[in-house]
């Protein structure tokens, strides 16, 4: 396919439809509209040469800090993404690409959205994964749903969650006559006693990150046998960088794995769009939510894709439904699919050491500095938390004036990132300043 401009249609073919609905003008399709509703023209000043158009994006782009150096993270990471996503992504056959409610005559985006699958079921384990759901806490939401039943309507959620992701669901909880128990902490990880206590027979299941908010690294497999003792379910949700390390959630026993898939060749884009992955058990296949894509072969024999199970309520008895998401982030699903394709199995994983090890530098080069121990003495992967000497936006102020983005602020303490595109340098040029911090 070549390179075109997209156009809706041409002037002479837009006349064509008029001459087919018997109209002489655009305007006529309105004439039904009260004309005092109407606009008579728009206020709208005079066009721009594209390079006037630039220079005046680029002056309000100025107005943006950017940093020069990152050290946060919180569920949004700075990782390198190699040139061929965008370009490969950027393509118009995928860029114009609609969802596909007439799904098998799109074999191209049925397929890409089953290789997502499969690559899905590799990071996290599990035989089956969806085409995506909109981000990690929508995904951590509908896998909740998944395992409540008339009888089991409470729901565990560990506190070393992400607070967005508590608020989802207890948002998705509210609506569904759902009971939301937070299970608290102890030193940065889920308190077990706690846990222990809070478990009966009306649990449905327990909600865990994996790495947690903390940053620190869960004890998954007990907690999987914790739950499953009491016919609880267990929701893994994993960082996607962190699994090429850690063991996956198939193999610590979760019943259901999700995760926001932006460390995955997505932009930190002020937030979004992002993108949430689900996997699950051969036994939970029929639950999850949204669409999931099958392979088979069609009348000649050869090679096909189809959507296999959809539990929305457009395609089955709205009352057997469990789920109303309607679409999935395809795109940004298939800018997940490139990355891995790039990256592959090697690269993921020393993309995870590299996180790994400089996380560690900076954490034990941090401790030498009165003042930002560590606040927990568990094992981490990228992110950890340290005490900060002052105030924590106060703090960050004044790395920002020396082009650096500081630790996310969690209360009175700091929650560090650092992946592979921090170098030593950087880590050291902010050692340096805080120090000055420390000191002044």
């Amino acid at each position: 396919m070549g390179n075109y401009n997209y156009i809706p249609s041409s002037p002479e073919e837009q006349q064509e439809l008029l001459d087919i609905l018997g109209l002489k003008t655009l305007d006529d399709l309105f004439k039904d509209i009260p004309e005092d509703l109407k606009i008579s023209e728009l206020n709208i000043p005079n066009g721009k040469s594209e390079v006037e158009v630039r220079r005046e994006v680029e002056k309000m782009a100025n107005k943006n800090q950017v940093f020069h150096s990152i050290f946060r993270g919180a569920g949004s990471y700075n990782h390198y993404i190699p040139s061929i996503v965008k370009q490969i992504t950027s393509k118009e056959e995928f860029l114009t690409a609609y969802t596909p409610y007439q799904a098998e005559i799109s074999q191209g985006i049925l397929q890409s959205i089953f290789e997502f699958q499969t690559m899905v079921s590799e990071i996290t384990g599990m035989p089956v994964a969806n085409a995506s759901v909109y981000d990690g806490s929508n995904a951590a939401a509908e896998a909740v749903n998944m395992c409540i039943d008339r009888k089991r309507k409470k729901v565990l959620v560990a506190d070393t969650s992400h607070p967005m992701t508590i608020d989802t669901i207890k948002t998705y909880a509210h609506a569904m006559g759902t009971d939301v128990i937070i299970v608290p902490s102890k030193d940065g990880l889920v308190d077990v006693s706690a846990l222990e206590g809070l478990l009966d027979e009306e649990v449905a299941c327990l909600y865990v990150e994996q790495t947690n908010y903390f940053g620190n690294i869960e004890d998954c497999e007990k907690l999987a046998e914790m739950v499953h003792q009491n016919k609880t379910k267990l929701i893994m949700a994993v960082n996607p960088i962190a699994s090429a390390l850690l063991k996956t959630p198939f193999e610590c026993g979760a019943d259901i794995a999700t995760g926001e898939g932006q460390p995955l060749g997505l932009p930190m884009n002020f937030g979004g769009p992002y993108l949430g992955f689900m996997a699950t058990t051969q036994k939970l296949t029929r639950k999850l939510p949204g669409r999931i894509v099958g392979e088979t072969t069609d009348n000649k024999g050869e090679r096909a894709f189809v959507l296999t199970l959809q539990a929305r309520e457009q395609h089955i008895r709205r009352e057997k439904a469990s789920s109303n998401i309607c679409s999935n982030q395809a795109h940004c699903a298939l800018t997940a699919s490139v990355y891995l394709s790039a990256m592959g199995p090697d690269g993921l994983r020393d993309v995870a050491t590299q996180c790994y090890s400089k996380a560690h530098y900076l954490q034990n080069e941090l401790a030498k500095i009165n003042g930002f121990e560590p606040l927990y003495e568990t094992e981490f992967f990228h992110e950890f938390m340290t005490k900060s000497p002052i105030n924590p936006v106060e703090l960050n102020e004044r790395l920002q004036e020396k082009g650096i983005l500081g630790g996310m602020p969690v209360g009175e303490n700091l929650l560090w990132c650092v992946t592979e595109l921090n170098t030593r340098e950087e880590m050291d040029e902010l050692l340096n300043a805080l120090k000055e911090v420390s000191l002044g």
